[in-house]
């Protein structure tokens, strides 16, 4: 499993394609998602050993030239970021649910991984700015405590940065609407 993951966002998607080409060619990391993204963004998002992955975000921030939005490095990554990032988790049981929503894909990202490793929590779904205007979000599981706990941790995140849209914490959700996040 990879020990970080990196992210580079842009607002040109064909400088997008060519830094994404560059960033893998650049160092020894895989792709974890590379697409455009609403409104017209292009974000790359790799995987690999934290020298690897430094090496490569450290190539797209510089070849993104004037099209750089944002990008960011955790060097120790939540195993459980992975598969929201893809839209295959299944947690066991939905308890409480948190949500946090973001301008910015980069800082969502970021959020989420603080919001995993906060409080004994699952992941639902790491949504990354298609059919949301380039926003982001994540929705989560666990007992109230640990999803207010998480909530607080990701909020500083995205606070400091200035692109929190919104936390939510629903204690109790509705059957019917837990059939709509998963």
């Amino acid at each position: 499993m990879a020990k970080a993951i990196g992210i580079v966002e842009l607002v040109s998607i064909a400088r997008g394609i060519y830094t994404a080409d560059q960033m893998i060619k650049a160092s020894e990391v895989e792709i974890v998602t590379a697409g455009s993204s609403c409104p017209g963004k292009y974000i790359a998002i790799v995987h690999g050993d934290v020298a690897a992955v430094k090496e490569s975000i450290e190539i797209g921030e510089r070849v993104a030239e004037e099209y750089y939005v944002d990008s960011m490095i955790i060097p120790n990554v939540s195993p459980e970021l992975f598969p929201a990032i893809s839209g295959v988790t299944m947690p066991e049981r939905i308890q409480a649910v948190g949500i946090m929503e973001s301008f910015s894909i980069a800082t969502m990202i970021l959020a989420a991984d603080a919001i995993l490793k906060a409080a004994n929590v699952q992941a639902i779904e790491l949504r990354l700015g298609n059919g949301i205007g380039g926003k982001a979000f994540f929705t989560f599981t666990g007992s109230v405590a640990a999803v207010e706990a998480s909530i607080e941790a990701g909020k500083e995140i995205a606070e400091e940065k200035g692109l929190l849209v919104n936390a939510e914490i629903i204690p109790s959700p509705s059957d019917r609407l837990i059939q709509c996040l998963l």
